[in-house]
């Protein structure tokens, strides 16, 4: 059947977690794709007062995406600017740099270990008899050292993937996305875009998609990628005379700071198979109807993934990857908001949304 199973794939990897200022759930499924190709992460002691959350949709393999889930949520700690208290622009840089990690030898290297051409009896990547001097390691003073090798001027995967990332610290909530995996808040049962879905035909993306010498053909990138935004995808990052975040395909993420307040119930981050069958709101009600009698937020995202799974792949929505983590925050939250206070429109004009209740499903 092509791209998909005979038969899906259902069963679930699934997670629960909590610490004292929040509690979480989350649960991926495979569905009826003929490969799995979400990635997750979910940290909720980043440090001693930052929890973080992502979720990663990978397209053309697997790899960019097991990437992400590996190293972004390091690489956002490890940034000048987290330690100055900017998560904002420390989680932007971690965007990029991991378009930088992936490049060259060391790039090539661990997407193939991630990839699994490392074999599993040899311990060497398949098609390649090289491995660094193992004695090295522990003397890089650099975290991600460059390497010599014959993949020394690989230009990084032709794969790649969408990054949605929430991170919680205090009663600060900042929001990061490339793609079209979204993040969404319920408050006082209303849902809130947190994200925008990075599409090709968006005035913002078309505009960057033409200056940088690319077009639009079918709503897809070039005729073949239907995301605007991702980390990866190398080929529509090639000019040289553009900035990263002006390329044909950019990681640059939108960003979005909200103010917690105690009618912010949970936040939800989920990959676009969720959401190509439910609305934001349709979601977050259905969350709240599953939260009067299910305790146990592994199993109402378990919920989610099953009332999304289509019966055949006749339609193809229903059809896709499933991942979705459920954050709840535990109570009260201590800010200075109002119980009637909504996102503020200069935290909404960031990524130009307010309530989602006209989301199409």
């Amino acid at each position: 059947m092509g791209i998909y199973l005979s038969t899906p794939k259902t069963e679930k990897f699934s997670e629960d977690g909590e610490n004292d200022r929040l509690r979480f759930g989350l649960s991926s499924m495979q569905g009826w794709r003929a490969t799995m190709e979400d990635a997750h992460a979910a940290i909720p002691n980043l440090d001693y007062s930052t929890s973080f959350f992502g979720v990663y949709d990978g397209h053309g393999g697997k790899v960019v995406a097991k990437f992400c889930a590996k190293y972004l949520h390091q690489q956002v700690l490890k940034h000048e600017a987290y330690l100055a208290g900017d998560i904002g622009t420390s989680v932007q840089k971690a965007f990029f740099r991991m378009d930088e990690m992936m490049r060259g030898q060391r790039g090539w290297r661990e997407l193939a270990v991630l990839g699994d051409k490392l074999n599993k009896f040899s311990g060497m990547i398949e098609g390649l008899i090289w491995s660094p001097r193992g004695g090295d390691k522990n003397d890089q003073v650099d975290d991600w050292a460059s390497e010599e090798g014959p993949h020394s001027d690989f230009s990084g995967p032709t794969s790649g993937s969408t990054a949605c990332v929430a991170i919680v610290r205090e009663n600060r909530l900042v929001v990061a996305n490339a793609g079209d995996s979204r993040c969404v808040i319920s408050r006082k049962g209303q849902a809130y875009n947190l994200s925008r879905d990075h599409k090709p035909d968006l005035e913002v993306e078309r505009d960057r998609i033409l200056k940088a010498g690319g077009f639009i053909h079918a709503g897809r990138v070039n005729g073949s990628l239907n995301l605007a935004r991702a980390i990866g995808d190398m080929e529509f990052k090639q000019n040289k005379f553009l900035p990263a975040e002006k390329q044909i395909v950019t990681a640059d993420p939108d960003i979005n700071i909200v103010e917690l307040c105690d009618d912010d119930e949970f936040v939800v981050l989920a990959c676009d198979g969720i959401w190509d069958c439910m609305s934001s709101q349709q979601l977050v009600d259905f969350i709240l109807e599953q939260l009067k009698s299910e305790s146990k937020l592994s199993l109402v995202c378990e919920k989610v993934l099953d009332r999304c799974l289509a019966p055949s792949t006749a339609g193809g929505e229903g059809c896709d990857n499933m991942t979705m983590i459920l954050v709840q925050f535990k109570k009260p939250i201590q800010s200075g908001a109002t119980s009637d206070e909504k996102p503020s429109a200069s935290e909404e004009a960031q990524v130009g949304l307010g309530p989602a209740e006209s989301d199409e499903s």
